[in-house]
């Protein structure tokens, strides 16, 4: 009987503290969305695992707008810590890549994202 009523009072006090952070966010005063141009066009990105060794993390990407964009891999890594690429910047039109590779006793790469500034 013990054991219910510790169980009961644990999920109770977890259902009034996810009540009170959302009755919080909802209470937060509002912030004004910062406003950028848009961009003509769009930058295309792909990400692959190297042919001839799988803890080398490749992305690459088109700009395809109308002004210059910032981009860097970032590799996820199984067994070891993620790591990102250098940073790679491209004018209207060009295309880059960019890289990271995993630590020796890394499983592989999981998978490569990016990131685009």
């Amino acid at each position: 009987m013990k054991r219910s009523k510790k169980i009961f009072a644990a999920g109770l006090a977890g259902t009034v503290s996810a009540v009170a952070l959302t009755v919080a966010g909802l209470a937060g005063p509002a912030q004004a969305a910062s406003v950028q141009p848009a961009a003509v066009g769009s930058v295309d990105c792909d990400g692959w695992v190297h042919n001839n060794n799988p803890d080398h993390g490749i992305a690459g990407c088109q700009n395809n707008t109308d002004r210059t964009v910032t981009f860097r891999a970032e590799v996820v890594c199984g067994w070891a810590p993620d790591v990102s690429g250098q940073w790679v910047t491209l004018a209207p039109g060009q295309y880059g890549d960019s890289s990271g590779v995993c630590a020796i006793y890394s499983s592989g790469v999981g998978s490569v994202g990016w990131t685009i500034e």
